[in-house]
């Protein structure tokens, strides 16, 4: 069992920037792959970007490509989510994910953190 625990949510204008993090304990890191996502008001949550075992591999969705860059880093056991040229309709609660196969992230399952509020202000 992992637990995750997301932090760096907060208030930005549009085209701003802000680094989400997600710090796990529990299990051996290096086993899971890892996830974002994210849930606006009255929408379902929505798969933003994930990143294999190794953080060798990374997957977004086509709305943040070239924007949002995920990395892993084993050695602390933590996620990062770099979002850069935030736009309005970013605003959500962002959720890390954790799971041992990568499919089983991207397909939203497995363990899951907290959440933390981002707003994007236009």
């Amino acid at each position: 069992q992992v637990q995750l625990v997301e932090s760096g949510g907060g208030l930005v204008q549009a085209g701003g920037s802000l680094r989400l993090s997600c710090a796990a304990s529990g299990r051996a890191f290096t086993s899971y792959a890892m996830g974002w996502f994210r849930q606006a008001p009255g929408k379902e949550r929505e798969f933003v970007a994930a990143t294999s075992r190794s953080g060798s591999s990374t997957f977004y969705v086509d709305s943040v490509k070239g924007r949002f860059t995920i990395s892993k880093d084993n050695a602390k056991n933590m996620v990062f989510l770099q979002m850069n040229s935030l736009k309005p309709e970013d605003t959500a609660v962002y959720y890390c994910n954790a799971a041992t196969v990568i499919a089983t992230v991207k397909s939203g399952s497995g363990y899951w953190g907290q959440g933390t509020q981002v707003t994007v202000s236009s």
